[in-house]
């Protein structure tokens, strides 16, 4: 008898992935589907069809038949893992009412619902008042509400990407606890829909009404309808589980459920994750997000627009390489290495802060980003290796601070995401970090994380640390080169650790004589 199969689905920023892993944990079949609908009708915003989301989810699920391997009737469950943040609004048909606004989105408001003078004096107290207010601007629906008010009063529910894929599929309003990454009424710490009295339901203008059930990773959310049977060929009736966050899935993909297991991810938002069971804020008032394991937390520090910056350089400076990979019929990445490759350690002095696009509290939201240390033997390969060495010492701030906040000590790190796939730069991050720093041993984490939640929800292995032995191990190892470590370790206390401090007030001061960012 032939082994049972996982589907897991797997939508990101740039694609929409079928994916079907084995029990060990083994990609068995993998069909791609690029998005290509997003639109930005004004400066910062960023939008997508919710119908082109199930679009190339039904034709990554078509094409993944035709693959080798993707037997149908071995199938056991269906798992969807997305990216966090990305909201759509549905009436009472289930028909979206509006694009959805994606994570990328940057509109904000200043008409929001008014909170009450009691938290107004708390949050005060606390010194987190401007975090909330952050916050309010910063949520979709209040901004839907104040800017698009008949879209907000036809709205019968307001839905991640997640649960609008769930609903799709099985045709039930449920969505995984562990996706609930977002501008919601959220209780982080109880991982389920905050009380009436909670503050956020009077910061938001969400009524309860408009969002669906929770369940914890594992649990079974349906079956696969007759209509999403017939659009993706997935067969009817297969059991839907909920998985979580592609972040958390990815964590999870990597096999870092430990606490002293740091998990980078090198992907369009950098961040190093940390999972726990206690309830740690690695930034205050800022709380972990749900993980992909029931009742645990994955402490998060972001660098929002990360290996985006990779990106960015390749279609700035970067064409002499990507003519070439054309011309000798090689991957473009091979070059980028190449370039990376032959500028020494510490990229001669030439520093980068990797703030292209500022946070919330950490760095404040005045910041920049910056490069410091021309000179003249510097050349597009210095500037290409302190990127990649700046967005690592910013994640080893975030893992000092998770630290510092009370987490376990980070002893060895996993790496996944597009740019864990460069040699260079996982040498490098484990020479600045001090520690062994291993890629797991598929590229598609995320996706293999939420199998793992289908294959223990379905009871193909009996728990969690069961799954995870049999379906996660690591690929190969980079340890620290000790030259190089001792170089980077000078780099990141006596200049990295002073930058963002000493540049501040000059950002503060382009603010306000420029206008951008408008917001500081």
């Amino acid at each position: 008898m032939h082994e049972p199969l996982i589907l897991a689905i797997d939508n990101g920023t740039q694609s929409v992935r079928a994916l079907l892993f084995d029990l060990r944990g083994e990609l068995v079949a993998k069909a791609q589907v690029p998005l290509q609908d997003y639109t930005s009708p004004h400066p910062g915003w960023a939008e997508h069809d919710p119908e082109g989301f199930w679009r190339a989810l039904c034709l990554a699920c078509r094409r993944l038949w035709a693959e080798p391997g993707a037997d149908r009737a071995r199938i056991a469950g269906v798992a969807v893992t997305t990216q966090r943040g990305t909201v759509i609004n549905l009436d009472r048909a289930g028909r979206p009412l509006r694009p959805a606004i994606t994570w990328l989105d940057q509109r904000r408001t200043d008409e929001v619902p008014p909170v009450g003078a009691l938290w107004r004096a708390a949050f005060k107290l606390a010194r987190v008042d401007g975090t909330v207010n952050y916050f309010r601007g910063e949520a979709e629906i209040n901004w839907i509400r104040a800017h698009q008010p008949e879209v907000w009063r036809a709205t019968d529910k307001f839905l991640l990407l997640s649960g609008y894929l769930n609903w799709r599929l099985c045709g039930r309003f449920a969505d995984s606890s562990g996706s609930q990454v977002a501008y919601l009424p959220f209780d982080y710490r109880r991982r389920r829909w905050a009380g009436r009295r909670d503050w956020k339901w009077q910061a938001l203008a969400v009524e309860p009404h408009m969002l669906p059930e929770l369940a914890e990773p594992g649990a079974r959310l349906g079956e696969i309808g007759a209509a999403a049977a017939r659009d993706t060929g997935i067969p009817q009736g297969l059991p839907l589980l909920a998985a979580a966050a592609d972040k958390a899935c990815e964590v999870l993909g990597a096999g870092c459920a430990a606490p002293h297991v740091g998990c980078l991810s090198y992907g369009t938002t950098a961040t190093i994750n940390a999972t726990t069971t206690r309830y740690l804020e690695a930034t205050p008032f800022v709380p972990p997000y749900p993980a992909a394991l029931p009742g645990a937390y994955s402490v998060e520090v972001q660098v929002f627009r990360g290996y985006w910056m990779v990106n960015w350089f390749k279609e700035q400076f970067g064409h002499h390489e990507q003519a070439r990979a054309l011309l000798e019929d090689v991957a473009p990445e091979r070059l980028f290495d190449e370039l990376a490759r032959a500028v020494p350690p510490g990229a001669m002095g030439l520093m980068l802060q990797p703030y292209w696009t500022p946070g919330i509290r950490v760095p404040g939201r005045e910041a920049k980003g910056a490069i410091i240390g021309f000179g003249d033997v510097h050349t597009r390969a210095h500037v290409y290796r302190a990127i990649l060495e700046g967005l690592a010492y910013a994640l080893r701030e975030g893992k000092e601070r998770i630290e510092r906040r009370g987490g376990a000590r980070i002893t060895e790190l996993r790496v996944s995401g597009g740019g864990s796939q460069s040699d260079v730069a996982m040498q490098l991050t484990a020479d600045i970090f001090g520690l062994p720093t291993a890629r797991p041993h598929v590229h598609e984490t995320s996706g293999l994380g939420a199998a793992i939640d289908a294959a223990v929800g379905l009871g193909l292995h009996p728990d969690f640390d069961a799954a995870l032995r049999a379906m996660t191990r690591v690929g190969r190892v980079f340890e620290p080169d000790a030259a190089s470590q001792a170089v980077y370790e000078r780099l990141y206390r006596e200049v990295y650790l002073k930058m963002y401090r000493r540049l501040r007030p000059m950002y503060r001061d382009i603010a306000r004589i420029t206008g951008y960012p408008q917001r500081v």
